[in-house]
């Protein structure tokens, strides 16, 4: 099993990888429509929003989240979360 480098979620079948293509390392919902992956930008949006919608938190209080959580991935890791 693979984990996304972008957002952590888990890859069992190739449907999760993005384009089904399991030599990828992101998900599906990572993925654009031409198969790239998310900017650093779209994927701290996506996720702000989701966490907001989910556990209720202000857009402040879920965008420090989600830049907390994305620090400790790969696609992001080496990212200074400041420039966001």
């Amino acid at each position: 099993m693979k984990i996304c480098i972008a957002c952590g979620m888990p890859m069992n079948k190739p449907a999760d990888f993005a384009m089904g293509d399991e030599s990828k390392d992101y998900c599906l919902y990572c993925c654009n429509p031409d198969g790239s992956m998310h900017s650093y930008e779209e994927k701290l949006n996506g996720l702000t929003a989701f966490i907001i919608r989910t556990q209720g938190l202000d857009e402040q209080a879920a965008c420090s989240a989600a830049q907390s959580m994305m620090a400790k991935l790969p696609a992001w890791k080496d990212r200074n979360n400041q420039d966001a």
